[in-house]
């Protein structure tokens, strides 16, 4: 894979799914990364397994504050800040007409102001470092009317639009920014889904989901991870400003 040798990387909600993921392809090609969450209990789970070159930080993303003095810290103790991975986010099922504004509000949040806020206080230390990469979280239905995700759509297709922004205003900083933009991945949040709504027909709504998919399965959050690598990395030097689909064909091959 990639090399991250010597990088200094940061990665939020990496206590599961795919931002730990994240954490561990970083640390076995060489970065010391610095995880994010409010999810101590799995961050130090993740940390323990990964062993050096790892260490946890409490943050909560949608507190500006808090993410502004985490990221100084981080920066002044390592002299420098090479990557952003903004992958800590929420999400929401329910139509137009389902969804209350507190849920619009609740996504706007978490999955909005969470990247402007770790990304403005991440670009000084990296203009200083001499350059970067921002790698943003966002989602197939940023493009593709998915059913039943509306309050959850619209803050995807706001990442998406902001990464385009932060991108062109960062060329002359040798700052790149793009987003990943997965199909359905098998992370616990799936699993959780499938928990509540289908608790007596967990295998079978799993099955079917996956089928839904062009390739006949889920991605997995490690092979999200490999492109999320790459995008860090230096092999991707000339990419910026790109949405990268993730999703096994969904967008482009279903009939």
């Amino acid at each position: 894979m990639f090399s991250l040798k010597s990088k200094i990387a940061i990665v939020t909600g990496g206590a599961k799914g795919i931002g730990e993921a994240t954490c561990r392809a970083f640390v076995q090609q060489g970065a010391m990364v610095y995880l994010l969450d409010i999810d101590i209990v799995n961050a130090f789970r993740v940390a323990q397994d990964i062993g050096k070159r790892c260490e946890v930080l409490r943050c909560d993303v949608t507190d500006a504050g808090a993410v502004t003095s985490i990221i100084d810290q981080i920066a002044h103790n390592q002299g420098r800040l090479d990557i952003l991975v903004n992958n800590a986010g929420a999400g929401h099922i329910g139509k137009l007409d389902a969804a209350t504004e507190g849920d619009l509000d609740h996504m706007y949040t978490i999955n909005v102001k969470s990247i402007y806020f770790c990304t403005r206080a991440a670009l000084p230390h990296m203009k200083k470092s001499g350059g970067g990469s921002i790698i943003n979280l966002s989602s197939i239905v940023a493009t593709v009317g998915i059913p039943d995700r509306f309050a959850y759509s619209a803050s995807k297709g706001a990442v998406a639009a902001m990464t385009r922004s932060i991108a062109v205003d960062s060329l002359e900083d040798g700052i790149r920014c793009n987003s990943v933009a997965p199909a359905r991945v098998h992370t616990p949040f799936v699993d959780a889904y499938l928990e509540k709504y289908y608790p007596d027909t967990k295998d079978e709504m799993f099955g079917r989901l996956s089928k839904a998919q062009p390739l006949g399965r889920m991605a997995t959050p490690e092979e999200v991870a490999a492109l999320i690598c790459y995008l860090a990395s230096d092999e991707s030097a000339f990419l910026t400003g790109a949405s990268l689909p993730m999703d096994g064909g969904a967008f482009t091959l279903q009939p």
